[in-house]
């Protein structure tokens, strides 16, 4: 994981799994993230798992940026990240619009 901070935006990159193995730490990295910004930026382009330990943290680190007056924002979502939030319908709980274009072709003509 890396970090670039730009003014009052911080980025962070996740890559690998975002799983129950790496649940805590990802919890207590992007807790500390939150609390040095105004908006946090996932991105979470190089992610290739996302399990339900996962979208727990993605949803508690969203409860805690929003309970602070803070943003979170995911970016650059992978195909593992979009699957599994279409899967537990919280597209538009992230209101992310990016991910609902970014969303893998349905095969439709």
């Amino acid at each position: 994981m890396t970090a670039e901070t730009i003014t009052a935006t911080a980025t962070l990159r996740i890559e690998g799994e975002m799983d129950i193995y790496r649940a805590a730490e990802l919890k207590n990295t992007l807790l500390a993230a939150l609390d040095q910004t105004k908006q946090l930026e996932l991105d979470l382009a190089s992610v290739s798992e996302l399990d339900t330990a996962g979208v727990q943290v993605l949803i508690m680190i969203k409860k805690q940026a929003l309970a602070n007056g803070r943003t979170l924002r995911l970016i650059a979502h992978s195909r593992a990240v979009i699957e599994v939030l279409k899967l537990f319908n919280l597209i538009t709980y992230f209101d992310d619009s990016p991910l609902i274009s970014a969303s893998p072709a349905t095969g439709r003509r």
